[in-house]
C-alpha cells in the first residue's frame, strides 16, 4: 500500500511539474489586430507608449514566404503599431511587391522597433477578419474585437512610459 501511494505522488508531482514548465515556457502570445476594408489591410501590433515601429514585415502564415516589407511609418499611428500593409504611401521607405490576390488565409506579421531593440508580431487570420463585421476603430482578434488601444493594454509597460 505505501508503494503505491508513493508511486501515486512521484506521477502527480511529474504531471505537476510537466504542466508548469509549459505554462511558464508557453505563454499567452499577445493579441494582433486586424481590419480588412475591401482591399486594404491594416493591423495594429501592441506597443507601449516610447516605442516607434522601425519595419514591417509580412509573411504567408502557412509558407513562412514573405510578402512585403517596409520601413519608417510617417504617421504618429504608424510609428506606434497601427499600420497599413501594402501602403506605399504611408512609408518612407516603402516594400516592393503588390498585395497577393487572394491574400493567404494566415499573415505572419513581424515588426521590428526603432534601434532594432526588440519588436513584436503574431498570426492574424484573414478569412476570419473579412467575415466579421469589424466597426471603424475596431480590430479582429483572436480574443474577439478590440480597439487600438486595447490591444496596446495587453502589454505591461515601463510606468515611466
Amino acid at each position: 500500500m505505501l508503494s503505491s501511494i508513493g508511486l501515486g505522488v512521484i506521477v502527480a508531482a511529474v504531471l505537476a511539474w510537466q504542466f508548469f514548465v509549459h505554462a511558464l515556457s508557453d505563454p499567452t502570445p499577445l493579441a494582433v489586430g486586424i481590419r480588412i476594408d475591401g482591399t486594404q489591410v491594416a493591423i495594429k501590433v501592441p506597443t507601449c507608449p516610447t516605442e516607434t515601429v522601425d519595419k514591417v514585415e509580412v509573411f504567408d502564415g502557412d509558407t513562412e514566404q514573405r510578402l512585403w516589407a517596409a520601413r519608417t511609418p510617417k504617421s504618429p499611428e504608424g510609428k506606434r503599431g497601427a499600420l497599413s500593409l501594402w501602403a506605399a504611401d504611408e512609408y518612407e521607405h516603402p516594400g516592393l511587391g503588390q498585395q497577393p490576390k487572394p491574400l493567404p488565409r494566415r499573415l505572419d506579421i513581424l515588426l521590428t522597433q526603432e534601434g532594432g531593440d526588440g519588436g513584436g508580431g503574431g498570426v492574424v487570420d484573414t478569412a476570419a477578419a473579412r467575415s466579421a463585421n469589424v466597426p471603424n476603430g475596431q480590430y479582429w482578434t483572436t480574443n474577439g474585437l478590440m480597439s487600438a488601444e486595447a490591444i496596446d493594454g495587453q502589454l505591461t509597460c515601463d510606468s515611466s512610459e
